[in-house]
């Protein structure tokens, strides 16, 4: 049975991080979709359940295994998302993502330089949008197609601080998890993954190549959802 793909993108980012893997796996006859999770603006608090609530009630469940697949800062949100589902998935892929962190906030998982720059860089409780947080040229470079990049950044919006201080909950993930590294910067969440036995792969290539390397993404994430179906099967 063919696995059921739902392509997860980072709450600082939208849905159209994934369009061009999406269309890669549905031209190969596989099922992929692209939910959108809520603002983070629409939520005072709580954002993780918010946020999981708000995704759970646009995924509906299917005869087909489902696998998530987690890019960047969506990997947290995943205990929050099966603790609200009324159905189980199969697993899920870490694509380049923070790794689920119970009891603790984004901001006690990332560098002491990038935490103090963001706290400091707030007005009124709300920080830049995401693209804001990279050096000068940095986008360009990495996605140099000027409308792919205009359709990636016209969603984002303001974040709100309170978002990256707030505790995660405290269950972590059940489900069976692989990791695809796509970035030199999450090395450290890829060995974490290998440590816990997990299929690890690893792409030379870079944060946002879903959106410059969509074939290559597409072979690999198919590759490890088989693999942990297969691994079910016994």
């Amino acid at each position: 049975m063919r696995p059921r793909l739902i392509l997860l993108h980072s709450p600082f980012l939208g849905p159209e991080v994934w369009s061009p893997v999406a269309d890669v796996l549905r031209a190969r006859g596989g099922l992929a979709e692209t939910p959108a999770w809520p603002r983070l603006t629409s939520h005072e608090g709580e954002f993780y359940q918010g946020l999981a609530h708000g995704l759970a009630a646009r995924v509906a469940s299917s005869a087909d295994p489902v696998v998530f697949v987690a890019h960047s800062g969506a990997g947290p949100l995943i205990p929050a998302l099966e603790a609200v589902l009324g159905w189980t998935a199969r697993g899920v892929i870490f694509a380049d993502a923070l790794l689920p962190h119970p009891k603790h906030s984004w901001m006690d998982t990332a560098p002491t330089e990038l935490a103090t720059q963001l706290r400091n860089g707030a007005e009124f409780g709300l920080l830049p949008s995401w693209d804001q947080w990279w050096p000068p040229g940095a986008l360009e470079r990495l996605v140099p197609d000027a409308a792919v990049r205009a359709a990636l950044l016209d969603p984002l919006e303001e974040i709100p601080l309170a978002f990256l201080e707030e505790p995660a909950p405290p269950e972590t993930s059940r489900l069976p998890a692989a990791y695809l590294q796509l970035s030199g910067a999450y090395g450290e969440e890829a060995r974490g993954a290998q440590a816990e036995g997990w299929p690890v792969m690893g792409l030379p290539l870079h944060h946002l190549a879903m959106l410059t390397e969509a074939e290559t993404v597409a072979a690999a994430i198919a590759g490890l959802a088989d693999k942990l179906l297969e691994a079910q099967r016994g």
